[in-house]
């Protein structure tokens, strides 16, 4: 089994994700992201839940990158800049270190990381 993602040819978003069959069967003699594609106007391209095929599972909304051939999530927040080496959205101010106990949340209003709250062990 495996995943397939139809991408909006003129904005390359995708728009759907499929299970089909295995990169490694021919369907009616097609290759299966070609065999997908046929007939619709996407663009068809293998995804992966563990990241081994593009860089990582698309989402419904994901950008696929013809460039470096990777799927990209939908950019936070607009301040927030893509790192091409890993190919995630990095905040313009690292997120303090970890203080034990607190989560972080982005103020988009004031660009910094903001503490949420400390959990309770009750």
């Amino acid at each position: 089994m495996a995943h397939y993602a139809y991408i909006n040819k003129n904005t390359n978003k995708v728009e759907m994700v499929i299970v089909g069959k295995d990169e490694t069967e021919l369907i009616d003699g097609l290759e299966p992201e070609a065999y997908y594609e046929q007939g619709t106007p996407y663009m068809v391209k293998r995804t992966s839940y563990n990241g081994n095929i593009r860089s990582r599972m698309a989402g419904i909304g994901y950008i696929y990158d013809n460039a470096f051939d990777v799927f990209i999530p939908p950019q936070p927040y607009p301040s927030w800049k893509m790192n091409y080496t890993t190919f995630d959205w990095d905040a313009p101010v690292a997120m303090p270190a970890n203080v034990t106990g607190f989560r972080w949340h982005w103020s988009e209003a004031n660009q910094e990381w903001v503490k949420v709250s400390k959990p309770s062990f009750n």
